[in-house]
């Protein structure tokens, strides 16, 4: 957000022409010049208001919503000497709106919540509200989150508290001053809540959804050394890693894919060719846990990239945030010990997976959902 300043109504009067155009919206001032290429009511209606106090014509025509999604990056200043008289939501406040939130946080009793849930909702939201304005020109110009976001996201327990309660916590900064040892799997169902609450599909995934489905196998099913080294690095935002299954030929029938991990003479190396599709974060991920086809079945394998490893971004129905790939291996060498299981019960370590991966997905969407019903 820029520095705000403050003004006349005067001085906002003399802003009116398509490359300086300032309106007013409740003694607010925002610079609409850039904007209104991109108004979906069209440009020459918005400057038709430019220099004018348009409140009531605002809120004739948008929700509320519209305004705090957009100010961060159009608000520029406030009139002198005036109050604003609508009252907006502060970042970490709690829907009062009917079924935006879960009952429990619109005065309704439940079993499973209790104070620390509040105060970790609340902790999340205030991350998510100086992450938003980011996250929506993100979206619209179909960029990743960047290494300094996810770093600090990893820094401020954000990515960790969306892989659920486990040892791996240990040790672990957590929004709100939750403790490891505290944390449940309602705590993270809200992690998972409040980021689909960005209202940026891609971006959202961009965050998450490679990482807390392509980690877990590494540490329910590595060996000791990858957990060591490997776990640190991504919950901390340093690395990233996606779960790289579906191929071109094999979307949810698993059986089919065609990925081949073939042992070297000495047995100490698999050499993997193969393709995957629809990899999300593949584009920008350090790590893969990949689903290959050894003598002995289908194995899952922690490969990491480098030679022979190519991404390509997949242009999809939503933002290319997400970075969803597509994947190629060209005679790929991957230690032995990498091995997430055993080989050929990869199947099992897949569906142990998806039983978590489901239960992000439900979680999302249905947050999702009561920020439709919230911005209606």
């Amino acid at each position: 957000m820029p520095e705000l300043k403050v003004f006349t109504r005067d001085e906002v009067a003399k802003h009116t022409s398509e490359n300086d155009a300032w309106i007013i919206i409740d003694c607010e001032v925002y610079d609409i010049s850039k904007f209104a290429a991109m108004h979906p009511g069209g440009e020459a209606l918005l400057l038709e208001y430019a220099g004018k106090d348009v409140t009531d014509d605002f809120y004739g025509l948008h929700r509320q919503e519209v305004l705090i999604k957009y100010a961060p990056r159009l608000k520029i200043g406030t009139i002198a000497n005036e109050t604003p008289q609508i009252a907006l939501p502060a970042p970490d406040a709690i829907s009062k709106v009917p079924y935006a939130e879960p009952s429990y946080w619109m005065g309704f009793k439940s079993p499973y919540f209790n104070e620390s849930h509040t105060r970790f909702r609340k902790a999340m939201r205030t991350i998510y509200a100086d992450v938003k304005p980011d996250a929506i020109l993100a979206e619209e110009m179909n960029q990743a989150p960047t290494q300094e976001l996810y770093k600090m996201l990893g820094e401020e327990g954000v990515l960790a508290s969306q892989i659920g309660p486990g040892p791996w916590l240990k040790g672990l900064k957590l929004p709100g001053g939750i403790k490891p040892e505290e944390f449940d799997y309602f705590h993270e169902m809200i992690a998972h809540e409040e980021t689909a609450r960005l209202g940026t599909p891609g971006f959202a995934d961009g965050i998450s959804s490679g990482y807390s489905i392509g980690l877990p196998p590494v540490f329910n099913f590595g060996p000791k050394h990858l957990k060591k080294r490997v776990v640190p690095e991504v919950l901390l935002g340093r690395k990233r890693i996606c779960l790289a299954i579906t191929e071109p030929y094999a979307g949810s029938d698993v059986a089919r894919l065609r990925t081949t991990a073939k042992r070297t003479p000495d047995g100490k190396h698999f050499i993997v060719n193969g393709v995957k599709k629809w990899i999300t974060n593949g584009t920008f991920a350090d790590y893969f846990s990949v689903a290959v086809r050894t003598e002995k079945g289908i194995t899952m394998l922690f490969i990491e990239r480098g030679e022979g490893l190519e991404t390509k971004g997949i242009k999809t129905s939503y933002s290319s945030a997400a970075g969803t790939s597509y994947i190629t291996f060209e005679n790929v060498k991957v230690p032995v010990e990498n091995i997430l299981g055993e080989e050929g019960k990869g199947f099992q370590v897949i569906m142990y997976n998806f039983n978590h991966e489901r239960w992000y997905i439900c979680c999302a969407i249905i947050a999702g959902t009561r920020s439709i019903v919230e911005e209606w």
